[in-house]
């Protein structure tokens, strides 16, 4: 299965569970929702750029933003993660090495540590953006902080188990075309 294909189908999947599964939960706790749709833009391959990065995830919030109701609620933190993405994995990953061998970011390419502390890191900044942008219209910081913990721990839980769950192969890159 070719990359653009495989991505396509993870793009419709992701929005689909998000939508038709993560949505229809009620809230834990009045105020906890599960979000693992950006997942997407987490596994998308280490040699795309920054600035198609971009575009794909905002065109990727959007969607979802369309299909929530939402507009531009959602768009706006999966823009922030793709432009934090190319730093954070430069930070996380020696050039020279995982890169090079790997065409993705998964548990195999990077490690345990390095994949936990990715996803973790992405995982906070994308929902503390979401819901700032959110609480907005409340003002409660308690809540604010309250949210935002809460909604990064139960997504970084769904995330987990979906990796677990679902592992991808750490398909080895070679100098032939993809």
């Amino acid at each position: 299965m070719t990359n653009l294909l495989k991505n396509i189908i993870r793009f419709v999947l992701f929005i689909a569970v998000q939508v038709y599964v993560f949505n229809k939960v009620p809230p834990v706790h009045e105020f906890v929702k599960p979000y693992i749709y950006f997942l997407f833009i987490l596994w998308l391959p280490f040699n795309m750029g920054r600035a198609p990065l971009m575009l794909l995830a905002f065109i990727f919030g959007l969607t979802y933003d369309y299909f929530s109701g939402t507009p531009g609620l959602h768009a706006a933190p999966c823009v922030l993660i793709a432009y934090l993405r190319p730093f954070l994995l430069n930070l996380l990953i020696p050039q020279e090495t995982t890169q090079l061998s790997f065409a993705e970011p998964s548990v195999k390419s990077m490690g345990w540590g390095s994949y936990a502390t990715y996803i973790l890191i992405l995982t906070f900044m994308h929902t503390t953006l979401l819901v700032f942008l959110e609480w907005m219209e409340f003002g409660d910081f308690f809540f604010f902080i309250g949210k935002v913990t809460a909604t990064t721990a139960l997504s970084l839980v769904l995330i987990f188990i979906a990796e677990i769950l679902f592992p991808r192969k750490g398909k080895v890159r070679t100098n032939a075309a993809a």
